[in-house]
């Protein structure tokens, strides 16, 4: 799909707030404050209503039922930093540590739209992060494999996706560029990360018929969100989104 500039997703800019530390404080036992319900269901109905208005650029018309129920579901406070949990279900990324952010609603939604996630699939995605997307994967494919190169941020989503329960999300710390070729091949791979080339090894473990969802462009931006479909015989079909602005890969080769 051709790019249209008017539509700019600013999803990873935000710069990371003095003195959070990383720190995502949070209680396994704690009763949810219905607010969040209600603040959580109202952010699902928006992403809905924003993906109905992007449909005609991103080729998505609609969210699989599953997902939407994800995003009403998961609880996105508990993957942010204790202070910023009042935000946590506005449509804007969020600081969560480590130099690093919790991407928006709408584009956690999209890009997982457009990897067409089945119940059985085995999904593959780089850049963990606050472990959010993650969680949101968990409730609508059977295996998740998540990997972070920033290792305190790692170890901090591991143990909030143990302990909210995502029981079949297994992460680690580790460069994604290189994915994680003990669980391969994936029904699909997503990146979250900028870089200006499609990585091989990501493609050697997509499955045949596999999607591949990442931003594709320069560190600085702007990237374009770019789907690439894994066919027969090697060969690849490149579907372009839209602009996007990411934060850039860390590790993998450089060129």
């Amino acid at each position: 799909m051709t790019l249209k500039a008017a539509v700019l997703i600013r999803g990873m800019t935000i710069a990371t707030a003095a003195g959070l530390g990383g720190v995502l404080a949070a209680s396994g036992t704690a009763a949810e404050d219905p607010a969040f319900t209600a603040l959580r269901q109202d952010m699902a109905q928006r992403v809905q209503e924003q993906i109905l208005l992007s449909g005609a650029q991103t080729g998505v018309g609609e969210l699989d039922p599953r997902l939407l129920e994800a995003l009403k579901t998961v609880p996105r406070h508990r993957f942010v930093p204790e202070v910023l949990r009042p935000l946590a279900y506005r449509m804007q990324p969020l600081p969560v540590g480590e130099d690093q952010n919790i991407a928006t609603p709408f584009l956690v939604a999209l890009m997982t739209q457009l990897a067409r996630p089945a119940a059985k699939d085995r999904v593959f995605e780089t850049g963990t992060g606050a472990g959010y997307h993650a969680a949101i994967l968990s409730r609508v494919v059977a295996e998740v494999y998540s990997v972070e190169v920033v290792a305190p941020l790692a170890r901090l989503a591991a143990g909030t996706l143990k302990l909210l329960g995502y029981e079949n999300v297994r992460s680690k710390p580790g460069d994604g560029y290189y994915g994680w070729r003990e669980h391969a091949p994936y029904d699909a791979i997503i990146v979250k990360e900028a870089i200006d080339h499609v990585p091989a090894p990501l493609l050697r473990q997509l499955k045949v018929g596999g999607r591949l969802v990442m931003p594709l462009g320069p560190a600085r931006g702007p990237q374009i969100l770019t789907v690439i479909e894994k066919r027969d015989e090697g060969r690849l079909r490149k579907t372009e989104v839209f602009e996007v602005f990411f934060s850039p890969l860390q590790g993998g080769e450089r060129t």
